[in-house]
């Protein structure tokens, strides 16, 4: 059973950083795999940030955080990392885990494609 479980979120102001982990159990880091963290704001579609394949190597952004953010693993500790730099209050959402086996290549961000998800860490950027 893979189980996914966000930490790190909070409050914080405009122009300042976080750190999200994604802790990953009952999951083969052997194979070759897509792991995400998507996002969702209030009244708005769940849309994909990040994703990293094949033990890193590639990595996906979506274009409102390029620069700003960087995706990571760490495969002995089974852990995801989002690292969030100049964050804009547009960032404030409920940030997502999420994993599939399945190749998606630049369809990455297809929320649909993931098969485990974790509950979600919230996000919240002032002005």
């Amino acid at each position: 059973q893979v189980q996914l479980v966000e930490s790190g979120g909070g409050s914080v102001q405009a122009g300042g950083s976080l750190r999200l982990s994604c802790a990953a159990s009952g999951w083969n880091y052997n194979k070759y795999y897509y792991m995400g963290w998507f996002r969702q704001a209030p009244g708005k579609e769940r849309e994909g940030v990040a994703a990293i394949y094949a033990a890193g190597t590639t990595t996906y952004y979506t274009d409102s955080v390029k620069g700003r953010f960087t995706i990571s693993q760490d495969n002995a500790k089974n852990t995801l990392y989002l690292q969030m730099n100049s964050l804009k209050p547009e960032d404030t959402a409920l940030y997502y885990c999420a994993a599939t086996p399945k190749f998606l290549g630049i369809m990455w961000y297809q929320v649909k494609e993931y098969n485990y998800w974790g509950q979600g860490t919230q996000v919240t950027v002032s002005s």
